[in-house]
């Protein structure tokens, strides 16, 4: 019998655990579950005698990686898979998949919702603006921006996009694709940034790109911090005084926010875009279903490290 490791921090819902367990039943494999764990030894004893398992924001490096002597899959449920060590699950033979699109909603849900916080001043209480008419910028076009242009275009706004993978896709569409990052910044009053913490996009958010900025504008983040060169924000935001940071991931220099830019930022005490109940069992039951073809049927439709 497969025995399958479910190994979450940040458990999900019951009643997304009792239907992954319902399809892991119904093909005969044995789940077993690590939930709110405190210690790596806990993970590295539970993922010795497993044969797949599922994660959210859960670390696999190199040494969990290697403990799985029987492993041979393992499920990011979620989009970004940056939290697994891809060049040893390569090495070690170990087939890593992600659940693109299971989350989608949900972020960009929060993505309009902070850029809605940005414009109306936090709720303090100061005269805000409006979302229709303005002119949105999608840094990158993938699941996540696709949801964010479908709400803003309904709310009014004026959206474009810069994509160096999807033009024909945003085309298809009636969005407008410019010619460079540079000026997607310039022509935006908000920018929403939807590009994984990999290869080119590292820091991609760098000096150059943010001299761009209006005065004035919104830079949104519900992706990972990792493509925001913080310093270099931290010099944009200081030459130039009505830029507003709105995010769900808290920079490295928070401190250093909090000293300069009081009412110009906003961080989530923890991250947030895939905390709902919906993407929590989207994410969760197409995560087991990838499992069970993969052993069935050898689809390896979204392995990300092939």
């Amino acid at each position: 019998m497969r025995k399958i490791l479910i190994a979450t921090v940040k458990p999900f819902a019951p009643v997304a655990v009792k239907k992954i367990r319902k399809i892991f039943e119904k093909a005969g494999y044995e789940l077993q579950l690590l939930e709110k764990y405190n210690d790596k030894q806990e993970l590295l004893q539970a993922i010795a005698n497993v044969d797949a398992a599922i994660i959210r924001s859960d670390k696999f490096d190199e040494e969990v990686l290697k403990a799985g002597k029987k492993l041979k899959i393992v499920v990011r449920a979620g989009a970004g898979y940056d939290n697994v060590d891809i060049e040893t699950a390569s090495a070690s033979n170990i087939v890593v998949m992600n659940t693109p699109g299971q989350n989608s909603n949900a972020v960009a849900e929060l993505a309009i919702g902070l850029a809605i916080m940005g414009l109306r001043e936090q709720f303090s209480g100061k005269p805000g603006g409006e979302m229709r008419g303005r002119t949105l910028g999608l840094h990158g076009f993938g699941y996540v921006a696709r949801n964010v242009f479908r709400i803003a275009r309904a709310m009014g706004m004026n959206v474009i996009v810069y994509t160096r993978y999807s033009k024909g896709d945003a085309a298809a569409i009636g969005l407008k694709v410019t010619k460079s990052l540079e000026d997607l910044y310039e022509k935006s009053d908000i920018v929403s940034i939807h590009v994984p913490a990999r290869g080119e996009h590292i820091k991609s958010v760098s000096a150059e790109v943010l001299s761009h900025l209006q005065d004035g504008s919104i830079l949104v983040n519900t992706g990972r911090k990792e493509v925001i060169n913080e310093p270099d924000l931290v010099k944009c935001m200081e030459e130039k005084p009505g830029i507003k940071y709105m995010s769900d991931l808290t920079p490295d220099c928070e401190a250093e926010f909090e000293e300069k830019f009081p009412g110009r930022f906003f961080f989530t005490p923890k991250k947030a875009g895939a905390q709902t109940a919906e993407a929590n069992l989207n994410a969760g039951l197409a995560a087991a279903r990838q499992i069970v073809d993969f052993f069935e049927n050898d689809d390896t439709t979204h392995q990300v490290n092939k």
